[in-house]
């Protein structure tokens, strides 16, 4: 017998701010600029991008060129949207047994 698959979207389940931020350090402990950029589309379309921009202050077209699969976004962008998410960007000292 066969068990069904399902679509998941990450998406679905990022409500509030709290999960919102674990979603994202979680993408920025990888260290990979690629997928911190594709976590961040994530979050998003769970916001939904036209609401997201007005609150960061950007066109949507932005959103989606920063956050598409080649994006690269900028810090400025970065920062406005992750304030927009309420969702704060900080630094922290590595443990010196993290190998990255």
């Amino acid at each position: 017998m066969t068990e069904p698959i399902y679509d998941y979207d990450p998406a679905q389940t990022l409500e509030g701010p709290e999960a919102i931020a674990v979603f994202i350090a979680d993408a920025l402990d990888t260290g990979d600029a690629a997928y911190v950029t594709k976590a961040m589309g994530v979050v998003a379309r769970a916001k939904g991008m036209k609401e997201l921009a007005k609150d960061a202050g950007l066109t949507r077209e932005q959103l989606y060129t920063s956050f598409s699969e080649h994006g690269n976004p900028t810090l400025k962008t970065m920062l406005a949207v992750m304030r927009a998410l309420g969702v704060d960007l900080t630094a922290r000292a590595r443990n010196k047994n993290t190998s990255s």
